[in-house]
This record gives structure tokens, C-alpha cells and sequence, in this order.
């Protein structure tokens, strides 16, 4: 059987609505912490975490900001509309679309879609010391979201303007509206550029003390960008996870990460969430692509052959580590990476990945994994379960049994591989 012919039935589990935390632990390192090293299950606290990570391993974190995505306009009949922000088009860049002062255009999904029939939204806010207008504009719809064009007043950045009339977008099965204190709470104490709409939300348990801690125990950490888009709740309804499509996330490493990936290469690497080990895994397959690349080149060199295009674009697409690829070390992939930057003079790789991490495949470059309690039938919950095998069952019923707080506010785990 092959990976895409899995069923989605088998990451099942009963999960109770008193299980999911609706908000978080007031102190954050106070979270439970259950410690699966592939035998034996342990009940820990997130504080005890640098006393459990082996010395001198390298723990990498995804440093993405949540950006208050969803935005609220009241027609003049009273009909409200909303708007959740998904990904810039013009300009194509998070940074450089929240940098613009006078109008960006943005992929959305748009709630109560029937009521806006035609016409330009607005509303206006007052924001230090003026009236601030913003207006929305529709224009084509693609597949299940509409390109919609926004404009202001004033010179403001796009960031000012989300951060001011804008609402964290908070997971749906929290079944509760935003609030102030969400701002703060749903965002990881490093969270540095602006572009997810939701929180990775392993990195809501760390604190200063936990990097002081981290740091007095000769543990490293690097920081690596995957943007999450909203496709991150997106359950798997397919029979078979084969049929499911995974959603295309933007991400960013800088060299420096690179270098150390490959320095630590022989020893623990563990990754803060889902996205970072995604991030990481997408890596070495970029690097993959590199080598083939060059060794296609050469050999054609070779026979003098004519030389066909090759694809140096960093996107991994959903199924690429499942198909048949030349055997590539860490050493060997990451290394093609670090010659590709120094080639074209950057300091950060960016590109796309679809990467979806199931069951058979074969982790290569991380070792570990802290994160949270997953829903159900969700591709996260398969990315444990090809760490750590069917052992993911009984990690969940012990979960169940000892009062975890389950989900985004919820309590978290340190899965390693068995060595």
C-alpha cells in the first residue's frame, strides 16, 4: 500500500469539547509537557524542557507574526461582511505589502459574499489623531476566494492599517470570538514578521526564561519563517489522504540557519512545530533538487548532449519525497544549498512548499518535534504519526486520561525519534 492509498480513518480519535483549551495558561511555561522518546511516556512541565533536550542540540522555531487578518465592514442595510486576508498578489511579498501606504492587493476568503453584490466597502477609525478611511473593492473570484483591492488615507503602512481595524483571526473550533488579550496571547514572545494567519502555536509555551535556560544548558536556537495560511485547519474529508490537496506556504531561511543545520547535522536537531519542520524537511529536498540538478548537467556536459532547462525554484510539491530520487546525504543536500546562496550572493533562501508529511516518509534532517495536541483526522496529526508510528494512539489516550488541555491554547509534547 502506498502512502496516498492511507485512510484518513485510521487518525481518528474522540476528542471532547471539554478538551480544547478556549484560552491559555496565564503562565505560559506552566503548560504540561509529555516527553515521548519512542519507549517510554513521561508527564513533565514546558519549563522542564531544557533539562530534557540533550545538551548541544540545536532547536530550530518558526518566527512568523499572525497579522489581525480578518476585517469587518457594515453595509449601509446593515449587512456585515467579512474579509479574511489570505495572501498578498500586488504586491507579491508579505513585507513589502504591509510597507505600502496608499493600496495593496490581497487574496481573501469573504464571509456573507451574497450580501456584497456590488459597490465598494469602507469604514473609518479614528488613529492618532485623524480619520482613517479604508475601502475594499472585489474583483475576481478564484476557486473558493476573491481578489480584493484595498485602499487608505493618510500614509499609512498596510501594517497600521491591519493592526487598527483589524481581528487576530483565532482557530475555528475555539467556537469563541476574539478578544483584546488575544493579541498578545496568540502570539510566540519571538514572533517577528508579519505574514500568518495563525500562530505556531508549539512557540506559545516559550518565554525569556526558557532561552535563558536553553542557553545556559549549551542548547541553540535558530529561527526560520513559514508564513501559515488558513488551509493550516483544513481538515482532511477525503477518503484516502492521497486525494487530499495540501495548501502552498511561504517560508525563509536564512543562511546562517543553513550553516547551522549542517554543523549539527551529526547531532539533535529538534524543530518548535509543525511549520518549522516543515520548513526544515522542504530544505533538504531543495537541496535534493540542487544535486540532481548538477548531476544532470554534468553528465549531459559529458555526452554532449543538449543541455534542457532545469527548475532551480525553490517549491517542493505535495508528493516530491515519495518519488524515486538518487540517494543524498544532510552533508551533501545542505551543502548544495549554502553553494547555491554563495553563488547568488544571499543571505536567505525563500521559497514555497506543499510538503505534507505522512506516514512512510522518512525524516532526514530533524530529530524531534515540541507540539501541541492536534485535531483529529488533520495532516499534522500525520506528521506525528510518521515520527513516531502508531505509538501516537497510545500517546493521545494517555493525554486523554491526564487531563491535557488539547489544541492551540492547549498543552504540548517533546516527541523524539528512537535512536
Amino acid at each position: 500500500m502506498t502512502v496516498q492509498d492511507i485512510s484518513i480513518e485510521q487518525f481518528d480519535y474522540p476528542l471532547d469539547e471539554s478538551k480544547i483549551a478556549k484560552y491559555p495558561l496565564q503562565q505560559r511555561d506552566k503548560a504540561k509537557l509529555l516527553f515521548f522518546d519512542g519507549k517510554r511516556i513521561e508527564d513533565k512541565i514546558f519549563s522542564d524542557l531544557p533539562d530534557i533536550l540533550d545538551r548541544d542540540t540545536l532547536l530550530v522555531c518558526n518566527d512568523t507574526k499572525v497579522v489581525t487578518a480578518r476585517l469587518f465592514f457594515k453595509k449601509p442595510t446593515g449587512s456585515v461582511i467579512e474579509i479574511f486576508c489570505l495572501e498578498p498578489l500586488r504586491p507579491n511579498d508579505f513585507q513589502l505589502s504591509f510597507a505600502q501606504s496608499e493600496r495593496v492587493i490581497w487574496k481573501c476568503l469573504v464571509g456573507n459574499n451574497k450580501k456584497w453584490k456590488e459597490g465598494t466597502l469602507s469604514q473609518s477609525k479614528k488613529i492618532n489623531g485623524e480619520i482613517v478611511t479604508l475601502k475594499a473593492d472585489r474583483q475576481e473570484s478564484v476557486n473558493e476566494s476573491w481578489v480584493v483591492e484595498f485602499s487608505w488615507d493618510k500614509g499609512l503602512s498596510f501594517a497600521e492599517v491591519m493592526q487598527n481595524f483589524g481581528v487576530i483571526p483565532l482557530p475555528p473550533y475555539l467556537n469563541r470570538e476574539s478578544e483584546e488579550s488575544d493579541k498578545t496571547d496568540y502570539q510566540t514572545v519571538y514572533a517577528h514578521f508579519d505574514g500568518s494567519v495563525a500562530a505556531p502555536t508549539a512557540g506559545l509555551h516559550f518565554t525569556d526564561k526558557t532561552f535563558a535556560d536553553l542557553k545556559s544548558k549549551n542548547i541553540k536556537t535558530d529561527f526560520v519563517t513559514l508564513h501559515v495560511g488558513a488551509g493550516t485547519f483544513k481538515p482532511v474529508t477525503s477518503e484516502k489522504i492521497g486525494d487530499h490537496s495540501m495548501h502552498t506556504e511561504k517560508i525563509s531561511i536564512p543562511e546562517s540557519v543553513v550553516e547551522d543545520l549542517l554543523d549539527y547535522s551529526d547531532k539533535e536537531i529538534v524543530c518548535v512545530g509543525t511549520t518549522s519542520v516543515r520548513t526544515i524537511e522542504s530544505l533538504y529536498w531543495y537541496g535534493v533538487k540542487l544535486v540532481e540538478k548538477e548531476k544532470s548537467e554534468t553528465k549531459i556536459y559529458k555526452t554532449g548532449n543538449e543541455c534542457p532547462k532545469f527548475d532551480s525554484e525553490f517549491l517542493i510539491p505535495q508528493w516530491y519525497p515519495y518519488q524515486t530520487h538518487e540517494k543524498v546525504s544532510v552533508k551533501e543536500s545542505l551543502s548544495a544549498v549554502l553553494k547555491y546562496l554563495r553563488q547568488e550572493g544571499l543571505d536567505y533562501l525563500s521559497g514555497q512548499t506543499r510538503l505534507i508529511i505522512a506516514p512512510s516518509y522518512q525524516y532526514r534532517i530533524v530529530k524531534g518535534i515540541v507540539t501541541n495536541f492536534h485535531q483529529p483526522k488533520s495532516t499534522l496529526l500525520l506528521l506525528v504519526s510518521a515520527m513516531i508510528g502508531e505509538d501516537w494512539k497510545r500517546v493521545y489516550s494517555h493525554a486523554l486520561s491526564n487531563d491535557y488541555r488539547f489544541l492551540s491554547y492547549g498543552d504540548c509534547c517533546l516527541f523524539k525519534m528512537r535512536k
